[in-house]
C-alpha cells in the first residue's frame, strides 16, 4: 500500500483563493530564448513547460521587465508591449494546462538598467550618482515614482489578461524595489527615504497598485533579499524590519538573500557548491516568526525532499521554491511524491548553467542534457532499430551513453575496466563540497542496471573483446589519463587524482602546481582539512574551464581558505622538501611536504582508435576526444546514443 513519505510538503496550500498542489515551487529564472522584440518563442515554452510537466504547484516566468526602460540586459520578457499577448498567453497555457499555476516576474533593475542606458534611456533610481560604466542616474520623482508604480501595476494586468495565474514581484537581489528598501542606496530625506516604513513605501505602494489591478482573488507573491549578506549592505534584522512592512500587502513573501549586483555575494544569492545545502532557509526562518498575515517562502540551494519536507513541517516556511534543483531535475516533485527520491538527480552548483545564460544566451546543465534541447525531446522519437551497441568506459559520458541507448530499446554492453562505474570523478566521492556530485553518479549507476544495461566491471574494451561481441555500434567512452609535467624533479610529486584518492596523503604544507579546476578545488578540499596550501600557475589568471560563475566561486572560497595562489609563476624544480618557484626572473623555494601536480588530462585517442574499425558505427565522446567538463560529456554522449538506430 502506498504511503505519502512527505505529507507536508505535498499538501496543498491555498493564496488568495487559489489552490496550489503541493508546496514546491520553480522559482523565477529567466530565458533569452526572445524573439527580437522580446516576446517568448517555442523554446522558452518548452523550457518552462517542463517544470510544470515534472509535477511543481507553480511555475514562474523570471525576468520580465514593466517597462523598456527597466532592462538589465536584452533578454529580457517585455511587458509594455500588447503585442506580446498571442506569445504570452501561449507560454501561461503551457504551463497551466499541466496543473501548474503560471506566475510571471514583474521586475525593474532601476540604475541597474545597463541595456536600457545603452539604448539611449535615462537611468533612474532613488538617489542620483554615476555608475561604474559612466552612466548618470538621475533620482526619481515623485512623478517618476507614481509612473512607475503604475507600470508595474499595468504589467500585472497585462499577465492576468494573458493567462497568468499569479505574479511574482521582484524586490530583492538589488534592483530596484531594493534600491529603495535599502539604507545604503536611499538616502532620501523626503517620505520615500529615512525610516525603514518610508524605504518601504515604494515597495508598499506597488503591492497595493498591483493588487487594485489584479483584484482580491488573485495571488501576489514579492521576492525579496531577507540580508543583503555584505558589509555595505543590511542586515537580517532590517530584513525582518522589511518583511513587516509588507505583511498583509501581497499574499507570499518570497525571502532570498544578497544581491546579484554585488560580485562578492553573487554565490550566496545563487549558492556555490562551498555552501551547504538549504544556506539560506534561517533568513525565510527568521522572518516568519514575525509575519502574521502573508505566507513565507524560502529559496536557495534545496535539492532533498527530506530537508523540504522538515522545512515545512517545522514551520520555518510555508513554501519552498527551487531554481536550478528543477533545472538538473524536472521532475524532482514527481520522484519525491512517488517515493523514488533515490532517482532524484541533484543540482551539484555548478554554476554551468548561469554561466552559459550569460555566456550564450541559453540555459544548460552539467547533469541533465535535456535542458536546452527541451523542444527537441518533448516528443517520442520513432521507435529505433534495434542495435547492439558497446560501450567502452563507465565513466559520465559511458553511463549517460549506455543510460540513453538502452531506453531506445538497444541491447547495450558497458565495460568498464575497474571495479565499479563513474570513471575519474569517483576520486572525489569523500570531497564534502561534492557530495551531490557522488550522489549523481550513484544514481546514474543505479540507473544503468535499471534500464537493463549488461554491466561488465573489469574488463578493458580491447580490440579481442569488441570483435568477440560482434557489435552494431561502438561508442568510446575511454577518458584521459594526468598529464605529468616534465619538471626536473617530478619523481618527488603526486598527481591530484592519486591525493584524492588517498593512494599519496598529502601532508601538512602542500604545493600544488596547476590553476585549473583540478588544482584549485583540491586546493580547497586541503585547505578545508586544515592544511596549508599554496598554488602555482604559469598563466596570469586561474582557469575556469570556461564557467565563469564556478571560477568566482573558487575565487571567493581560496580567499576565505586563505591559500596562497602565485600567478605568473613557473615550478622550476621539485625537491622532497618542496618546490623552487620562478617570476619574473627571480626563484624562491616554496617548502611543501607534498607537491602535486594538476597540470591537465591526456585523451586516450589511442586506444578509442584502435576500436574505430571495429564495428559498422563507431562514435569517440567524453574526455578521449577532448577533456573539457561535465557538460560537455553528459551533452554529447545522450544526442549521440539517441541517435543510434534512427
Amino acid at each position: 500500500m502506498f504511503e505519502l513519505k512527505y505529507p507536508h510538503l505535498f499538501s496543498p496550500i491555498t493564496l488568495a483563493g487559489t489552490v496550489f498542489r503541493n508546496r514546491i515551487f520553480a522559482s523565477p529564472t529567466g530565458t533569452a530564448h526572445l524573439t527580437s522584440r522580446n516576446f517568448p518563442i517555442a523554446e522558452t515554452n518548452a523550457y518552462y513547460e517542463r517544470k510544470a510537466i515534472g509535477g511543481a504547484a507553480s511555475v514562474c516566468v523570471g525576468d520580465a521587465m514593466v517597462n523598456r526602460d527597466a532592462r538589465f540586459n536584452a533578454g529580457h520578457i517585455a511587458l509594455d508591449d500588447a503585442a506580446g499577448s498571442p506569445a504570452l498567453s501561449s507560454l501561461a497555457d503551457s504551463i497551466s494546462r499541466h496543473g501548474a499555476i503560471a506566475s510571471i516576474e514583474l521586475s525593474h533593475a532601476g540604475s541597474h538598467a545597463h541595456e536600457a542606458a545603452r539604448l539611449g534611456h535615462k537611468l533612474f533610481g532613488p538617489m542620483a550618482y554615476t555608475t561604474d560604466e559612466g552612466f548618470p542616474v538621475e533620482a526619481m520623482t515623485e512623478e517618476k515614482i507614481y509612473a512607475v508604480i503604475d507600470q508595474f501595476a499595468q504589467a500585472a494586468a497585462f499577465s492576468k489578461k494573458c493567462g497568468y495565474g499569479m505574479v511574482t514581484i521582484h524586490g530583492g537581489h538589488g534592483w530596484l524595489i531594493t534600491q529603495f528598501m535599502s539604507p545604503l542606496t536611499n538616502q532620501r530625506t523626503d517620505r520615500w527615504g529615512g525610516s525603514v516604513e518610508n524605504r518601504c513605501r515604494f515597495a508598499v505602494e506597488v503591492c497595493k497598485a498591483v493588487r487594485r489591478a489584479v483584484g482580491r482573488n488573485f495571488p501576489i507573491e514579492m521576492r525579496i533579499s531577507g540580508s543583503e549578506c555584505n558589509p555595505n549592505g543590511y542586515d537580517l534584522d532590517e530584513g525582518i524590519a522589511i518583511a513587516k512592512q509588507l505583511d498583509g500587502h501581497l499574499d507570499l513573501i518570497h525571502v532570498s538573500a544578497g544581491s546579484h549586483e554585488v560580485w562578492d555575494v553573487f554565490t550566496v544569492t545563487h549558492p556555490d557548491m562551498f555552501l551547504p545545502d538549504g544556506v539560506n532557509v534561517k533568513f525565510a526562518a527568521e522572518i516568519k516568526k514575525h509575519i502574521k498575515h502573508s505566507a513565507v517562502a524560502t529559496v536557495g540551494a534545496l535539492t532533498d525532499p527530506a530537508q523540504m519536507e522538515e522545512i515545512i513541517a517545522s514551520g520555518q516556511a510555508d513554501v519552498v521554491e527551487l531554481a536550478r534543483g528543477l533545472i538538473a531535475d524536472p521532475d524532482l516533485p514527481r520522484k519525491a511524491r512517488g517515493g523514488r527520491e533515490r532517482e532524484i538527480n541533484p543540482c551539484m552548483r555548478c554554476l554551468s548553467c548561469f554561466s552559459n545564460l550569460m555566456d550564450k544566451g541559453q540555459f544548460i546543465c552539467a547533469m541533465n542534457p535535456e535542458i536546452g534541447h527541451e523542444t527537441e525531446v518533448k516528443w517520442a522519437l520513432p521507435p529505433a532499430e534495434k542495435k547492439r551497441v558497446l560501450v567502452a568506459g563507465g565513466g559520465i559520458a559511458g553511463m549517460r551513453a549506455a543510460i540513453t541507448a538502452a531506453e531506445r530499446g538497444h541491447e547495450v554492453i558497458l565495460a568498464e575496466k575497474s571495479d565499479r562505474l563513474g570513471g575519474v570523478l569517483r576520486c572525489e566521492d569523500e570531497v564534502s563540497f561534492k557530495a551531490h556530485l557522488t550522489a549523481f553518479l550513484d544514481n546514474q549507476e543505479a540507473a544503468v542496471t535499471r534500464v537493463g544495461v549488461d554491466v561488465r566491471l573489469g574488463t578493458a574494451v580491447t580490440p579481442e573483446l569488441a570483435r568477440s561481441l560482434e557489435p552494431d555500434v561502438i561508442i568510446a567512452a575511454v577518458g584521459a589519463r594526468p598529464v605529468k609535467p616534465n619538471i626536473p624533479g617530478i619523481e618527488h610529486a603526486v598527481g591530484a587524482e592519486d591525493v584524492y584518492r588517498g593512494i599519496a596523503p598529502a601532508g601538512q604544507r602542500v604545493a600544488i602546481l596547476g590553476g585549473g579546476l583540478v588544482g584549485t578545488e583540491l586546493a580547497i578540499h586541503l585547505a578545508r582539512q586544515g592544511r596549508e596550501v599554496a598554488i602555482v600557475e604559469l598563466a596570469d589568471a586561474l582557469s575556469d574551464g570556461g564557467n565563469m560563475l564556478q571560477g568566482l566561486a573558487i575565487r571567493l572560497e581560496l580567499a576565505r581558505q586563505e591559500i596562497d595562489v602565485r600567478l605568473s609563476t613557473r615550478a622550476v624544480e621539485i625537491r622532497a622538501d618542496g618546490v623552487t618557484v620562478e617570476r619574473d626572473g627571480a626563484n624562491e623555494f616554496l617548502a611543501a611536504d607534498t607537491v602535486v601536480y594538476a597540470v591537465g588530462q591526456a585523451p586516450l585517442r589511442d586506444i578509442a582508435d584502435e576500436l574505430r574499425p571495429l564495428a559498422p558505427e563507431f562514435h569517440q565522446i567524453g574526455d578521449c576526444v577532448n577533456p573539457k567538463n561535465i557538460v560537455e560529456a553528459t551533452r554529447v554522449a545522450f544526442h549521440v546514443a539517441r541517435d543510434v538506430g534512427r
